[in-house]
């Protein structure tokens, strides 16, 4: 009996450790908190563990692993297994995808930001770009186009923007300066207390972040139809442990990527952009709205230029700017006329 009980107790203990050597865990790099912007990555961790019956789970932590500015940094040195990052943090860092941050771009919606970002993503120099990090791109955070929240007294045309202090990332940015602003970057987490602190007046953020960060809940109005354009902020991985995953559990990562992205883009448009009107109404924020011939006006002082400016910078850097610039308004040109 005692032998029988021994060679059972050492069974149990070789199962025990077998199950726990199946088992994988990835810590994910998020910031701010749960929000409609991170609702994707929160999919993924749900389906991967349904998936896998609980062997493959993703750990999500908003700040505890890192700063959002330095999550690609994190990922190169593998020091977590999945971050999301904005490429207009640390545009040296993510050339490539910074082309889907031109102002004035022409993304209408976000199933087409969806798609345009997934094709980018799949190009060679553009996964190049991003193996210096020794990440691999999964998906990307689509967005609306930005609009800004403020306080003191509203731009009711853009000449009033001369001087208006605005934080403003990418080719928003760029957008901002050509109509005489003083556009800041600075990340999300920074932005309220910039604010009230009066460092800057205005934000631009798409509806999500303006809810999620605070930043309506002083401000008096909004900007409803500028659009100049929005921020490209991916999801990835670490190279080597996506590669060092089972066949089963990569599949269940990578599988699950679409029913994510879906669900993001449901919630997007049917929890976020329903409760932003009320938002506003709730806090009496007042609306401004430009006539047509103003924002054409701007575009055409804007769009150009920035193309321009970006493909001679990013080819004296050796990379194909103009293929890139070519395939990314190529691609969204196709996805309208197929929508």
């Amino acid at each position: 009996m005692q032998k029988f009980l021994s060679r059972t107790a050492v069974a149990a203990i070789s199962l025990a450790f077998a199950t726990e050597a199946m088992a994988t865990e990835w810590n994910v790099s998020l910031w701010g908190k749960r929000r409609a912007f991170t609702e994707h990555v929160e999919k993924l961790a749900e389906l991967v563990s349904q998936k896998t019956d609980g062997e493959f789970t993703l750990n999500i932590s908003y700040g505890g692993l890192s700063k959002n500015r330095e999550n690609l940094d994190g990922i190169s040195i593998g020091a977590f297994e999945m971050a999301q990052f904005c490429a207009g943090y640390h545009r040296d860092k993510n050339p490539t995808i910074t082309v889907l941050e031109l102002p004035f771009l022409g993304v209408e919606t976000l199933e087409q930001e969806r798609e345009l970002s997934m094709a980018l993503y799949d190009q060679p120099a553009v996964q190049e770009d991003l193996a210096r990090w020794n990440a691999t791109l999964l998906m990307p955070s689509p967005m609306p186009q930005y609009n800004l929240v403020g306080l003191g007294e509203p731009p009711r045309t853009l000449d009033d923007f001369e001087g208006l202090s605005v934080r403003a990332t990418g080719g928003i940015g760029a957008a901002m300066e050509a109509v005489g602003a003083v556009p800041t970057s600075m990340s999300a987490t920074e932005v309220r207390q910039s604010l009230d602190s009066g460092v800057i007046t205005a934000a631009a953020f798409a509806p999500h972040a303006h809810m999620a960060f605070g930043t309506i809940e002083n401000a008096n109005w909004w900007t409803t139809n500028l659009n100049p354009g929005t921020v490209n902020c991916p999801v990835v991985a670490n190279t080597d442990a996506l590669n060092d995953l089972s066949d089963e559990h990569r599949e269940a990562l990578l599988g699950s990527i679409e029913e994510a992205l879906d669900h993001y883009v449901d919630n997007y448009l049917n929890n976020t952009m329903e409760a932003w009107g009320p938002a506003l109404d709730e806090r009496g924020i007042e609306r401004i709205t430009y006539d047509a011939e103003s924002l054409a006006a701007f575009e055409e002082a804007v769009a150009g230029p920035a193309a321009e400016a970006w493909i001679e910078d990013m080819s004296a850097r050796g990379l194909p700017a103009q293929e890139l610039y070519d395939f990314v308004t190529g691609k969204l040109a196709e996805l309208k006329e197929g929508s």
